[in-house]
């Protein structure tokens, strides 16, 4: 039971990693066609059907999306009412 939360801590632990580099990666310009650029849309479609929950309710303020610490925020509380469950 125990490997079975910490296989679903790391989980959710991979995932808020991977929206926090597809963040860092939309800061700067890539060159079409490059290797960043094709990591940046791998992350994309991993991250951006998430993300786009909360962008519905959340617009960019100033030019600046908030929507990713919200949906990292989610997860977190999400993370732990799963296990408030299991446990």
């Amino acid at each position: 039971m125990l490997n079975l939360v910490y296989l679903i801590q790391r989980l959710f632990n991979v995932y808020e990693a991977l929206i926090l580099v597809w963040c860092v990666m939309s800061w700067f310009p890539m060159r079409p066609g490059g290797l960043a650029d094709d990591i940046r849309g791998a992350l994309g479609m991993l991250v951006e059907p998430y993300l786009a929950i909360f962008r519905r309710f959340i617009p960019p303020l100033g030019g600046i999306d908030f929507s990713p610490v919200v949906a990292i925020l989610a997860l977190g509380i999400i993370e732990r009412v799963l296990f408030s469950l299991i446990l």
